[in-house]
């Protein structure tokens, strides 16, 4: 079942569920962010990571290079065309035992051909969520940090799981900054 803007609401003044929490969307001049109706949608920090192919890296989710980004803090981040950076969200997210969390991108992002990718937050995953951004277009794109990014939808499980991510101690676990790829 997904939950509402009430559950969610509660969930963040009573557990701290989201941190910092933004009562209603807000988008005086930018793109929006806050509480929405079955959602909450994240603001990017202004850390990136971008893809970078000078020091001739190799992509290898085994054995990951750090070598393979450039390291950027800005209010509005480019990415190169038909490339990648990565990211995290302002708000720091603790996932209840019972629930699930799925995020989309926003259309705003979407219909200008950039694709945001976050997989699932489990049960019990806490930490600052880290953002995956890919452009799709011929041309440089501009990612505006400090506005909202994605959307987390929260799905209630018929029970509580038997494990969850911090029973089994995940690798991501109270990731804080822009988490590379680990084995």
């Amino acid at each position: 079942m997904i939950l509402s803007d009430i559950w969610i609401r509660e969930q963040a003044k009573k557990n701290s569920m989201i941190d910092p929490f933004v009562e209603s969307q807000k988008r005086e001049g930018m793109i929006s962010y806050g509480l929405s109706s079955y959602g909450y949608d994240a603001r990017c920090s202004p850390e990136f990571k971008i893809f970078t192919n000078v020091n001739n890296a190799i992509v290898d989710p085994k054995d990951f290079s750090p070598s393979s980004f450039v390291d950027r803090e800005t209010d509005v981040c480019i990415i190169p065309p038909n490339s990648f950076a990565l990211a995290r969200t302002v708000e720091y997210f603790r996932i209840p035992r019972d629930v699930l969390v799925i995020c989309l991108g926003k259309s705003t992002y979407a219909r200008c051909g950039i694709i945001v990718n976050v997989t699932p937050l489990e049960p019990e995953w806490e930490g600052h969520v880290t953002l995956e951004f890919s452009n799709t277009t011929p041309l440089p794109a501009k990612i505006y940090a400090n506005e909202g990014v994605c959307q987390f939808l929260f799905f209630k499980g018929d029970q509580a799981c038997e494990v969850s991510y911090r029973d089994r101690a995940g690798k991501y676990m109270n990731q804080t900054g822009v988490t590379l790829a680990k084995l």
